[in-house]
């Protein structure tokens, strides 16, 4: 659990054993994670390889506050909500780039593309937090950074074979020479798959090749230039609805994506580095294609959709126990069709200021205004205290507030209705951004020395001017209400080094408070329970051996709730052993029980799949 104290580009570090892991994504700066007042669950890359995990979505849905959905097999949509929220209410951030689709009709970035060999680490925040991070981030955020440069030569591998011809291999490299660093990873999954409809009888495949690199260069101590980027180029089969009975079946339908995300920042580091500085621009490009070959070669939808982003970013120091943060952003943003183009713009600013008045208590307060070209401003405020006694005791509070503004297909799309913003349109005809109020209140206990954590948080949070498809006018229109309240338990124990137990439970009642027919019932794909615990331990020869076992509990596929999804447990066995210094052989069962079930009704699942593969690492 110990890492080196060998800080990024990224403001994050992971400290040695008598000191405090850091955390970013509360306040968009490095912070102690005992200073911060919300909930945060780190996944680290010692967590990815110990549980062999391919899609990053597999990993969040063992996560508190967390459920997952996906249409079919591997790399078709992949939906993550936390805490009850829609997913288009998840903000996602990879490299320090807001990934979330534009050419997406609600926002939403899909989780089925985003594999886990590149990443070295994942923050996910749950609850509201929109001073910093702007739109979106309504239900949370998930904050992904991929592998990033060591201080030496390093050079990691692996490659793993299993169930439908499945095929993952990934490969990174990492250093730094004087004033230059860097890293560089490239992947390549592959799969017959399982077939999307549930009643198929052919698989529908898969196919991604990516990679990502960063670049940096250290002009002086404190000044420097940082680069990264993503790439991901993948085709995912499909089912459709075919005629003469137009319900899900086979078909040779498929899809397309390329993924392009960019980062390119100066950092000026000032007055013994009490002062840090920041300037960015980064760039999220997305193509989307869909072809069914019944009618022929050409695309039966194409989707484009860009933000571009030019950020400042100042953390300054005043005192020891006295730190402001503040921003400034603009947005650009496009989406274009086979037919039609729209474009946008919003230009933000944020403040946030962080109070130590004495060493165990940290108080944290921020306020944010976005003048958005389509429905003007909105401000947004938002608070949290954490309190780290010496007794291993830590209380946390906060309140926040998010906001999601409208897409650009719900403003401008065929059935989209325009903002208050633009001319000639009254305010109580247009389309405003969803706005949401959470608190949370938590507490967290360690015991032997840290080798046992136990922590508990209620929150409860209200979303109103949800923009839904509005039946009587046919379009988009703000009429939808929830609310969402529950509570998350962690646990987390490591008795002696070779053996890791963690567990979380998590109770959500998410439920429509919408004027209507489905007022007061739950909504659709939010399980009210979720339960996962995952063992490992590590004998003496080199042997690893590990099991997660996780439980959903039973939801509605309907706003209406007439149709019910069954809850299910799924449990997986893994083992890994070490055959040299740097040879690593591995291997696991998923739906070690072959269980039966759904989680969007009429999609397939995977029944019982096992894997092998090798990894290997030189530094």
């Amino acid at each position: 659990m110990a890492q080196d104290t060998t800080p990024s580009d990224d403001g994050i570090a992971i400290a040695d054993a008598k000191s405090e892991e850091i955390v970013v994504t509360a306040t968009g700066v490095a912070q102690p994670i005992d200073q911060v007042g919300q909930a945060v669950t780190v996944i680290t890359r010692a967590d990815i390889e110990r549980r062999q995990t391919v899609s990053v979505s597999d990993l969040l849905a063992t996560t508190p506050g967390v459920t997952v959905s996906r249409n079919g097999g591997i790399g078709t949509v992949t939906a993550v909500r936390i805490r009850g929220a829609e997913d288009a209410q998840t903000l996602t951030i990879i490299d320090g780039v807001r990934v979330n689709d534009p050419s997406s009709p609600a926002g939403a970035f899909d989780f089925g593309n985003l594999f886990a060999g590149s990443i070295d680490r994942i923050e996910v925040l749950r609850g509201p937090n929109s001073v910093p991070w702007g739109s979106q981030a309504i239900g949370g955020v998930v904050n992904i950074i991929t592998a990033r440069p060591t201080e030496g030569l390093q050079a990691r591998a692996n490659a793993e074979y299993g169930y439908a011809d499945s095929v993952s291999a990934n490969a990174a490299i990492s250093g730094k020479s004087g004033i230059f660093s860097g890293s560089l990873t490239g992947g390549y999954v592959r799969t017959d798959g399982i077939s999307v409809a549930a009643n198929g009888n052919e698989r529908d495949g898969y196919r991604q090749y990516g990679a990502t690199a960063r670049v940096g260069v250290e002009f002086t101590p404190g000044i420097g230039l940082d680069l990264r980027g993503y790439y991901a180029n993948s085709r995912t089969d499909l089912d459709g609805f075919p005629a003469p009975n137009y319900t899900l079946a086979d078909t040779n339908e498929y899809s397309t994506a390329r993924e392009l995300y960019g980062y390119a920042g100066v950092h000026v580091n000032l007055l013994d580095d009490r002062l840090k500085n920041r300037i960015a621009f980064t760039i999220a490009d997305v193509d989307r294609d869909n072809y069914d070959p019944a009618f022929g070669t050409k695309p039966s939808f194409i989707g484009r959709g860009r933000t571009e982003r030019y950020e400042y970013q100042g953390d300054f120091r005043v005192i020891d126990q006295v730190r402001v943060v503040a921003g400034a952003e603009h947005e650009n943003s496009r989406y274009a069709d086979a037919s039609t183009r729209y474009s946008t713009g919003v230009t933000s600013f944020y403040g946030e200021l962080i109070v130590t008045p004495v060493r165990q208590l940290t108080i944290t307060g921020g306020v944010r205004n976005d003048d958005h070209k389509a429905y003007g401003n909105r401000t947004t405020f938002g608070a949290s205290a954490a309190l780290a006694l010496d007794t291993g005791t830590t209380l946390r509070a906060s309140y926040g507030e998010g906001f999601k503004a409208p897409t650009l297909y719900q403003l401008y799309g065929p059935y989209g209705t325009p903002g208050p913003a633009t001319p000639g349109v009254p305010a109580r005809d247009a389309l405003r951004p969803e706005t949401a109020r959470n608190y949370d209140v938590g507490v967290e206990q360690s015991f032997l020395s840290g080798a046992a954590r136990v922590g508990v948080t209620y929150f409860n949070r209200d979303t109103k001017n949800q923009i839904d498809f509005d039946l009587g006018t046919f379009t988009y229109q703000n009429i939808a209400r929830t609310r969402a309240e529950g509570v998350e338990f962690e646990l987390a124990l490591r008795p002696v080094d070779a053996l890791t137990f963690t567990a979380n439970y998590s109770y959500i009642d998410s439920e429509n408070r919408s004027p209507g027919s489905n007022f007061g019932k739950d909504l659709a794909r939010r399980p009210h329970q979720t339960v996962s615990a995952s063992i490992d331990y590590r004998f003496p020869f080199g042997l690893s051996a590990g099991a997660t076992v996780s439980h959903v509990g039973d939801s509605y596929d309907d706003a209406g709730n007439f149709s019910r999804l069954d809850g299910y447990v799924l449990a997986g066995l893994r083992a890994s052993i070490a055959v040299a210094d740097r040879f690593e052989i591995y291997g696991r069962v998923d739906n070690l029980f072959d269980e039966k079930y759904e989680v969007v009704r009429g999609y397939g699942t995977y029944g019982r799949a096992a894997y092998g593969g090798v990894r290997v690492k030189f530094d």
